[in-house]
């Protein structure tokens, strides 16, 4: 039966080999076509784990997942070629130009040529990296790295992103450059999964969230109605605390 989510977990459990505890606890989530959602979460609260099964790395012990109506176990290479992820570690190699890499990556994709050329420079003028594509990404900036990195996942113009921690230690005018590209992704039609700890960004980035903790979805919704209902707590972050505890979490 079609639906219009993007992304769609039924009652997910995943279980790690040699691990008392499930990584995830028969987790559901339903996520909207075209929407910017944040799944939130302490160290080792299970993000990683979840955005693994989406993209296809990891199988699950039990339940269904289903992106843009494709079974994540039937249909993978179907879901490869409408999905792109970029991931907290930069995925690129150090000794290669920001060209080089792109265009390796596009050929990864089945760009070729003329088409492959002209969106590797739209994808670099619109980052702001259009001058710097012929240096070795070793001599890159954190930012011009995190902007490269993401410019890697989005070559193919996926229908969804993931995102894990895109804007994870950057100078502020790189952040703000990669947070405006994501909208303008958004309103084009892509729909966005990100994680993140900068909650004050989640807060403002995401149409709507869900907090993960201990391999269980803990709430979800919008984030500014969470806040307006909530007398006691007036932004993300206090919610957040107020719901996973101040325990460091060094896992």
């Amino acid at each position: 039966m079609e639906d219009n989510f993007a992304i769609r977990i039924e009652n997910i459990t995943k279980i790690y080999k040699g691990s008392a505890e499930p990584a995830l606890r028969n987790i559901s989530l339903a996520v909207p076509q075209n929407e910017i959602f944040g799944l939130l979460g302490p160290n080792g609260a299970g993000k990683t784990t979840t955005i693994n099964i989406l993209c296809g790395f990891l199988k699950f012990n039990s339940g269904e997942v289903y992106i843009n109506n494709l079974s994540v176990e039937k249909d993978l290479n179907k879901i490869k070629r409408i999905v792109g992820l970029v991931p907290q570690d930069i995925a690129l190699y150090n000794t290669l130009s920001a060209w080089e890499n792109l265009r390796f990556i596009g050929n990864m994709y089945g760009l070729k040529g003329n088409k492959l050329k002209a969106r590797i420079n739209e994808c670099l003028n619109m980052l702001g990296l259009e001058k710097s594509r012929n240096r070795q990404i070793k001599t890159y900036s954190g930012g011009m790295k995190r902007r490269i990195n993401l410019i890697a996942g989005i070559l193919h113009e996926p229908k969804i992103l993931f995102l894990d921690e895109p804007t994870v230690g950057i100078d502020v005018q790189s952040r703000k450059v990669i947070l405006d590209y994501l909208h303008e992704l958004n309103k084009k039609g892509t729909t966005i999964i990100y994680t993140s700890h900068y909650l004050e960004e989640a807060e403002n980035l995401c149409s709507s969230i869900a907090i993960i903790d201990n391999g269980e979805i803990i709430t979800q919704g919008n984030p500014g109605e969470m806040i307006e209902s909530e007398e006691e707590y007036t932004d993300l972050e206090s919610i957040f605390i107020h719901l996973t505890g101040r325990s460091l979490r060094d896992n």
